[in-house]
């Protein structure tokens, strides 16, 4: 199975004399359910980060942050330097081991 991601931007970061934003805050969330009824388990991994923006708030593309949607945002997130197939890639291993762990901790005895 494989797990669902969920993209947000928490907050953006914006010069407030010209609205420009210089830094988005980004979050994706991977979640899992394993099992169903009784039985179900939800496993969740998540990566959170931040991005530099450089702007110029003379062209024609610019976008004042009282514009500004999320999909806007997280576009010039995977833009600027986070890959989201490599992000979701690394949830998704976070979640399998999750789901088949390898390691354990604990002690051998009984207190």
């Amino acid at each position: 199975m494989a797990a669902t991601f969920t993209w947000t931007i928490p907050t953006c970061e914006h010069v407030i004399a010209d609205g420009g934003i210089n830094v988005v805050h980004w979050r994706c969330t991977a979640t899992q359910t394993e099992g169903t009824g009784d039985d179900a388990v939800t496993y969740t991994a998540a990566s959170y980060g931040t991005v530099g923006l450089t702007y110029d708030a003379s062209a024609s593309d610019f976008i004042a942050y009282d514009a500004v949607t999320e999909a806007e945002a997280q576009s010039w997130v995977w833009a600027n330097g986070v890959d989201q197939s490599e992000t979701e890639a690394n949830l998704q291993n976070l979640i399998d081991a999750q789901v088949n762990p390898v390691e354990a901790s604990g002690v051998p005895w009984s207190s």
